[in-house]
């Protein structure tokens, strides 16, 4: 397993590389450039903005600069935010915090309700809790998230006043004591339960309709002739076979655990990773979104090794050569 995980990542080097040249392209395709955010916006001097494009490198062959961004991207240097007019690194290293505690909130939320209703309507199919739940499921499937997350803070901030609609920490608070993690937890549950309820939906179905398919197989039958307890035909043949599909989401929901939902941020004004690349995508900030979008990339890859090799852990059959 050690060797094909080496194997995996060596390979990810060229598709890292063929994805900043697709980055770097798309980024320049875009129109206007990141100049405005590092030049004195009180100097309108045309000789002092074509100086400033000279000294910053944008009349460069493209080539060029793509070298300069690669050679200092591998080095640690990201760049320096046109917006925030502090490093890129500082800026994103400020949001990761945010999104990490989103995400995880959010995935314990999407997985716990997963399993224990995708495993009783599996267990009790075409019942009246099967039946409820697949309404559910349904009503989650087609209620989009910008929706969800607006009647969400209408109802439970402006109505009731449980949840705060914004932010992620309440000001003055001192960082480190109890009351700084109990007012990050309640800015953040609402975020994450509309983010976690919506994913619940369809992993719910996968796992519910797996146990129904596995539970009609031949190893199945096989088990009860011989006479095995039900409780571990279910538990060792029938479950373990059906948490394989749950297995793939894992390995791309932890690429979410980092880019966070753009549109639940964004709504909620959470300060995380996803509103912060839509951000920049609004005011060019080059250096910031260029980072983050290699960022997203490079964890996709990871998550895919991660969610092959837990595949290999939950069912013994399939093997990684």
């Amino acid at each position: 397993m050690l060797k094909y995980a080496f194997r995996r990542i060596l390979g990810m080097i060229p598709m890292l590389f063929l994805i900043s040249i697709v980055v770097f392209t798309l980024a320049k395709l875009m129109p206007g450039d990141s100049l405005s955010g590092e030049i004195d916006p009180r100097n309108t001097n045309p000789q002092y903005i074509a100086e400033m494009r000279e000294k910053l490198g944008y009349n460069d062959p493209l080539p060029q600069q793509y070298a300069r961004w690669i050679g200092n991207f591998v080095q640690g240097d990201f760049g320096k935010s046109a917006r925030f007019k502090i490093p890129a690194a500082e800026v994103i290293g400020e949001r990761i915090p945010n999104t990490l505690l989103l995400g995880f909130t959010s995935i314990l939320i999407t997985y716990f309700l997963a399993f224990f209703m995708g495993t009783y309507a599996g267990r009790k199919p075409y019942t009246l809790g099967d039946n409820l739940i697949g309404g559910i499921n349904y009503l989650g499937l087609s209620i989009p998230s910008f929706i969800a997350g607006v009647f969400a803070i209408f109802f439970f901030s402006f109505t009731l006043g449980w949840f705060p609609s914004n932010g992620s920490i309440d000001i003055g608070m001192t960082e480190g004591t109890l009351e700084y993690w109990l007012s990050r937890l309640h800015h953040v549950f609402l975020p994450a339960v509309v983010l976690g309820l919506l994913s619940t939906a369809s992993y719910t179905q996968f796992l519910r309709n797996d146990i129904i398919e596995n539970s009609r197989k031949d190893f199945v039958r096989t088990a009860r002739a011989k006479g095995t307890a039900e409780r571990k035909i279910y538990n060792v043949h029938i479950l373990r076979n059906s948490i394989i599909p749950l297995i793939t989401f894992l390995g791309f929901d932890l690429v979410a655990i980092i880019s966070g939902a753009i549109i639940t941020e964004t709504i909620f004004t959470y300060p995380g990773l996803g509103q912060l690349f839509l951000q920049s995508v609004g005011t060019r900030d080059y250096p910031v979104l260029m980072t983050l979008t290699m960022l997203f990339s490079f964890l996709t890859l990871i998550g895919n090794l991660i969610a092959d090799i837990l595949y290999g852990v939950v069912d013994p059959r399939i093997r990684l050569d």
